[in-house]
């Protein structure tokens, strides 16, 4: 009675009711998510979860699938027939002249096999080029798991990017703070004009809109990498922090990274394996100019009408034939059919040689980029950590000189706003150059660590 008197909390707890069980059923969908993940628990897991590459081992069972029929056809057939027919006419009695309606029952029974003895080596050929398409379904697999493995490497550094950025931004608010405490009290006492005071709550307002956008952008690449791992959209997460991000790895020559490379990635072997694929095409194609010989044989029997079962089986065996037999096909003028079929798959094996070239190419000048952004990002690190290194030393000491009143508050901030411009420039530096440097031993067959 108290619930339907007080309508808010009755709606309240009917809603509680309904909406419950759910909330509790999307709950129970997390238990077998961890709450923090590993980078190698991020690679584990979409191996094994990840949309596109679960279609792609469905197409490498489709291409299996393909294989056993190709392998089956060089095997005989059998096939099974049988016809019952029942059948009615008028039939007319010589004797008497007179005619009458009969119904009568028929069949006819059954079987055949065919097998092919030569077909110019089209199906070897069949067999083993359908082998090769299976491989190259194998090699589109560690491919994708290839691209993942680089986008989930730099969605999860700038995570953790993002969350050294808070903290240092963080830091920065904190004194910020302080520093328009200790201007209120100056101004208070007549230390420092207005404009000062307000100049130190502006700064203090910059700095908290950074630590609301490094905040955001943290957010924001939490969902770029769940949407790489195709987290539930309810699902929240933490990453695990490495020990150590920067590491004197050695950087390998550009010519050595590429012949590994070319050596092992498998988009390269896929367009070496679509070489041999074209090739059996064309020996398929041609073919197409041999005779075929194939062997047949079959067995049956049929029966007509038959009034009871002594006539039935009696015409069952009377009519009881067998067959065996060889024929040959031999392609006499095919209207250009074979021919164009041979062309056509020349200008595929051509078309093949095209895409291994290119695929070395795109490959060999993507290393080269990745050398070049090594480089480049491990200079950009060691100027970080100087720039950081004096302009940290110029803000402390402005600081001081604020805090004794000794300081021009124009210059402490531009100092400020100097240390922050590094801060941020040598978190985004140590980031770039250890993304850099992973994607690079990758390329050359090192696994992605932290």
């Amino acid at each position: 009675m108290m619930l339907y008197r007080q309508p808010g909390i009755f709606i309240f707890f009917l809603f509680f009711l309904l909406t419950g069980p759910l909330v509790r059923a999307q709950d129970s969908s997390f238990a077998n998510l961890p709450t923090k993940w590993t980078l190698q628990q991020c690679f584990d897991y979409a191996g094994k979860n990840n949309i596109q590459l679960n279609s792609l081992r469905l197409s490498r069972l489709s291409t299996e699938q393909d294989l056993l029929l190709s392998k089956a056809a060089k095997l005989p057939n059998l096939t099974g027939t049988a016809s019952q027919n029942l059948n009615g006419g008028k039939s007319i009695n010589a004797a008497t002249g007179n005619s009458s309606y009969e119904v009568y029952t028929s069949g006819n029974y059954g079987v055949n096999s065919n097998v092919t003895l030569f077909q110019g080596g089209y199906l070897n050929y069949d067999i083993r080029q359908k082998n090769l398409l299976t491989q190259v379904a194998q090699l589109n697999i560690a491919q994708q798991i290839n691209d993942i493995t680089v986008l989930i490497t730099q969605a999860y550094l700038n995570i953790l990017l993002a969350r050294e950025n808070i903290v240092y931004v963080k830091d920065v608010v904190a004194t910020s703070e302080a520093q328009v405490k200790q201007g209120q009290q100056q101004y208070d006492v007549g230390s420092i004009a207005l404009i000062g005071l307000v100049q130190l709550q502006a700064q203090l307002s910059n700095d908290r809109y950074l630590l609301i956008t490094a905040e955001n952008q943290h957010r924001q690449n939490k969902l770029v990498l769940k949407q790489l791992l195709q987290l539930p959209s309810g699902y929240d997460f933490d990453i695990t922090e490495p020990d150590t991000l920067i590491s004197n790895r050695h950087l390998y020559a550009l010519q050595e990274a590429q012949d590994s490379a070319l050596a092992n990635r498998p988009e390269i072997k896929s367009s070496q394996l679509g070489i041999d694929v074209a090739n059996l095409d064309l020996a398929k194609a041609k073919t197409g100019y041999l005779p075929t010989l194939s062997a047949g044989g079959g067995l049956g029997t049929s029966y007509n009408g038959g009034g009871n079962n002594n006539a039935y089986f009696k015409q069952l065996d009377n009519n009881f034939y067998q067959q065996i037999g060889l024929t040959l096909s031999v392609p006499i003028f095919t209207r250009r059919v074979v021919k164009t079929n041979v062309e056509k798959a020349k200008l595929e094996v051509d078309q093949s040689k095209l895409t291994l070239q290119d695929t070395k190419t795109n490959l060999s000048q993507t290393i080269e980029q990745a050398y070049i952004n090594v480089q480049n990002a491990q200079s950009q690190y060691d100027a970080a950590v100087e720039q950081l290194r004096y302009s940290q030393e110029g803000y402390r000491i402005a600081s001081e000189q604020l805090k004794v009143g000794a300081a021009n508050i124009v210059v402490f901030l531009q100092q400020k706003n100097l240390y922050i411009q590094a801060l941020q420039s040598y978190v985004q530096a140590k980031y770039n150059a250890a993304l850099t440097i992973r994607i690079y031993d990758f390329y050359r067959g090192i696994p992605v660590t932290l």
